[in-house]
């Protein structure tokens, strides 16, 4: 990487996978995980390259040796793919004129990552190779934000992968004040709340169909719960007393415990109240993922379920594999994450996106696909993630004000498990197979009606 002087800011670490061929004929997608802060680590050795590390399905791995093996779910067959980690991740380091604050926000890090892009398009002759961008979590944010910015150096896309999508953060929680923030963050949560109680067998009278029970919840959180929560303090007695007893059915907690959280029931609390009978704590990003906890009488839990359960085995795979298999010889530590590296030399995060707060990059990603009116979108999500609940990532995905002909541009892949979709064998199977066909689409031309847009 280098700044506006040539002068070096940056060495940026990536792996990326080329069949051998005409390169301008392959697709090439470009693939990376979020944080913000995070390492490509876990799309890399979980999801869709050569190999992949077996971790556990919503439970504890266990210590090593773990076990990397071939990937049946390569996305060779489709596209070139190039995993990059963030600047600082992985082996990269910032180096020379470069500085923390150049990268460590919302518009510096899609600055990178479109120098990134260019830069390698460049050196590999690939300006006119079919393009895709593939983002988990953060990087849905980085990739609807880089789509736009890339058209405006006149590199367009073929097509953008979202992953556990985050596009608009003033839908999430914010600091909690239902004032500033409002109460949407508890309708899009509900439905993933709801999943996890269906997961963990708290629902009364349990369906058997996770998909149709939840299209019920999310039916009952966009009218009777989203207007209950409107009428504020107006709520009579005894339409509250009835929404109490529907919460306490689609959650599995106690109507006691609903009406004392005011029918507001953050996920943070939720992870703790589900089996707190049972002294256990549901994951953030799966709530398949459980595991005791120290302390039963606390309202939040101290560490992720998730995190504790897959953090070692995908450790100790990509150091292997880039270290023993790849035979990249280095004395660096591999990053899995820079996020607290930038809190620990009193940095931060900067969350500014166009000179405003919170970031909205949905705007963004409108912004492309109505100027490039042929770019395709695929969103998957995992009904048991906390993180970024699948219902916002609808709402949002069917609230761009882009042209209706345009939203037929976008995919929608829902599946039973949690923020990283490929910890379940069954759903990245799935995955890939909706994959395929979305990107066999995306490489076919369509004839354009007379206003440039897609044919419906």
């Amino acid at each position: 990487m280098r700044n506006e002087q040539e002068q070096p800011t940056a060495h940026i670490f990536y792996t990326a996978y080329s069949v051998d061929g005409d390169a301008t004929a392959r697709p090439v997608t470009f693939i990376y995980n979020g944080g913000p802060g995070s390492s490509t680590m876990w799309l890399r050795m979980g999801s869709f390259g050569p190999v992949r590390v077996l971790a556990g399905d919503g439970k504890a791995t266990g210590p090593p040796p773990y076990r990397i093996v071939d990937n049946p779910y390569c996305l060779l067959d489709k596209s070139d793919l190039v995993f990059i980690d963030m600047p600082g991740s992985g082996f990269g380091r910032i180096v020379g004129a470069g500085k923390p604050r150049d990268f460590y926000g919302v518009d510096q890090d899609v600055a990178a990552f479109a120098q990134f892009i260019t830069r390698y398009i460049t050196t590999f002759g690939r300006w006119n190779s079919p393009k895709f961008l593939f983002g988990e979590s953060y990087g849905t944010t980085r990739s609807a934000a880089l789509a736009e910015a890339l058209l405006r150096q006149g590199i367009a896309l073929n097509g953008v992968i979202l992953l556990s999508s985050i596009l608009n953060f003033g839908l999430d929680y914010g600091n909690g004040d239902p004032i500033a923030s409002g109460d949407w963050p508890y309708v899009f949560y509900l439905p993933s709340e709801a999943a996890a109680a269906w997961y963990h067998n708290k629902v009364r009278n349990k369906p058997a169909d996770l998909r149709a029970y939840l299209a019920r919840v999310e039916q009952f959180a966009m009218t009777d719960y989203a207007d209950a929560l409107a009428q504020g303090d107006r709520l009579s007695g005894a339409r509250r007393s009835a929404l109490v007893r529907a919460l306490s059915g689609y959650l599995g907690l106690s109507e006691r415990y609903i009406r004392n959280s005011n029918l507001r029931v953050p996920y943070s609390r939720f992870q703790k109240e589900l089996l707190r009978s049972e002294g256990i704590v549901v994951g953030r990003l799966d709530a398949r993922f459980q595991t005791f906890d120290i302390d039963s009488a606390t309202e939040r839990t101290f560490w992720d379920p998730t995190e504790s359960s897959i953090g070692a085995p995908y450790t100790a795979a990509v150091n292997q594999y880039l270290r023993g298999d790849l035979k990249y010889d280095t004395p660096l530590q591999y990053r899995a994450s820079v996020y607290a590296l930038i809190r620990a030399n009193g940095g931060s995060w900067d969350e500014t996106h166009n000179r405003r707060q919170p970031a909205n990059v949905a705007g963004d990603l409108a912004d492309a696909m109505t100027q490039n009116p042929s770019l395709k979108v695929f969103s998957a999500n995992g009904y048991y993630d906390f993180a970024t609940p699948y219902f916002a990532t609808v709402y949002t995905l069917k609230h761009l004000s882009i042209a209706p002909p345009l939203q037929k541009n976008i995919t929608f892949g829902n599946y039973e498990t949690g923020h990283m979709t490929y910890l379940n064998d069954a759903a990245l199977a799935q995955f890939k197979a909706d994959l395929g066909r979305w990107y066999d689409g995306a490489l076919t031309p369509r004839p354009a009606n007379a206003a440039g847009a897609p044919s419906s």
